[in-house]
């Protein structure tokens, strides 16, 4: 190859390795920095698409776990409830007994129904206050759905209303209630009024129409109603409350509360655990038991059938409440489990190795130095050929 002084061929060789070492020297600092050898897609497609599903898989198993410890934590407060409900019921067979013996009189088995009734109240009063998170455990439910007569043409499909959903125990609303809705688009506000009771419920202000396709949920603060509204409600106009917009609240109770729990990240069944809790209401617990007395030995004798029956029922309702605790608990570790090895699965994937991508830039760094020493050399060689001229 001729020497001359017009393309330094050298020293573009010398570049053109130069900026190879620095790109990969860069690259390779930004993945000791950032802690994955993945930086995007270009670096390993397949292993950023699984590592990404693994990723969210492995936060969605987190939550799952919560899901769990929480359902658990919610079982415990029931647990410990439905103790307190056993004690008492064995101080009222105590005294029911103590009442059908005959050396008492009819004032002293007064004195003792005194007590009874009480413990009576008590442990319906145990039953409607035991809750976690708003959800009343032990009192059974309610499941209510909304009747539309044939007057309510105002609240249908057609105008933006696509359910009116109850929560399990509303507390707001009894089987046969008529109900109007109202909405003010100036606050863009929803008003329920239950007619029967006189009572009226608001949302909160800032309603508007969902998009196309879209649904949003309005909560009617303090009665366990949500309104669900489709893309077809026109929030620039108001609703008057009135037989247009007026439903009659169907349904009633149970003794029996279902609550279903993801413990899973799909859709299948096999996600979710359904838990039946029973009330333990005294008339829930066994026929009579909620007007029983002792206030005479025939009374007495009355009360303790049916105190035994609350207890044997009570005992079954626990035995189902430690049964569902232990299956959440196998639960829970089978998800620490999971969670652990899909979290091995993702690193392996996508997690940096440290030691090698760091002896990876120190050859890098050093190519990069002798590129920077070699470049300065191919720019000197024109310059040892100009001493020809001299």
């Amino acid at each position: 190859m001729p020497l001359n002084v017009i393309s330094n061929f050298a020293a573009n060789v010398a570049h053109r390795h130069l900026q190879q070492s620095d790109m990969e020297a860069t690259n390779s600092l930004a993945k000791l920095s950032a802690g994955t050898r993945v930086l995007s897609a270009k670096d390993d497609a397949a292993s950023l698409a699984i590592g990404s599903r693994l990723r969210a898989e492995v936060s969605a198993l987190r939550q799952a776990s919560v899901n769990a410890g929480q359902a658990i934590s919610m079982l415990q407060i029931a647990d410990g409830a439905m103790a307190r409900v056993d004690d008492i019921l064995v101080r009222m067979k105590t005294l029911a007994v103590q009442a059908s013996s005959g050396q008492l009189s009819d004032t002293e088995r007064g004195m003792l129904n005194e007590e009874y009734v009480s413990l009576r109240a008590e442990v319906d009063r145990i039953a409607a206050d035991t809750e976690f998170n708003g959800n009343k455990l032990l009192n059974g439910s309610e499941t209510f759905s909304a009747t539309l007569a044939g007057t309510a043409t105002a609240i249908e499909v057609a105008d933006g209303f696509e359910q009116i959903m109850f929560t399990n125990d509303t507390g707001a609303f009894s089987t046969g209630n008529v109900v109007q809705i109202a909405y003010d688009a100036t606050s863009d506000q929803f008003t329920v009024t239950n007619v029967s009771t006189s009572t009226s419920y608001t949302s909160d202000p800032g309603v508007s129409a969902p998009g196309v396709g879209n649904f949003s949920d309005v909560v009617i603060n303090g009665a366990g109603l949500t309104i669900q509204l489709n893309s077809l409600f026109d929030d620039t106009s108001d609703i008057t409350a009135g037989v247009t917009t007026q439903f009659t609240v169907a349904g009633g109770t149970s003794d029996t509360l279902s609550l279903e729990f993801k413990i899973g990240t799909g859709t299948d069944t096999s996600d979710d655990v359904q838990i039946n809790l029973s009330s333990v209401t005294a008339a829930a617990l066994a026929s009579g038991l909620d007007t029983s007395s002792v206030d005479t030995s025939a009374n007495a004798t009355t009360a303790i059938t049916a105190v035994n029956t609350a207890i044997d029922n009570l005992a079954e309702a626990r035995a189902q409440l430690g049964a569902a605790q232990n299956r959440l608990e196998f639960a829970s570790a089978n998800i620490s489990t999971t969670m652990e090895n899909t979290e091995a699965s993702r690193s392996a994937l996508l997690d940096l190795d440290v030691a090698a991508e760091m002896s990876t830039f120190t050859s890098k760094q050093i190519l990069v130095q002798a590129g920077v020493s070699m470049l300065a050399q191919a720019n000197q060689l024109p310059q040892n050929l100009m001493r020809l001229f001299q």
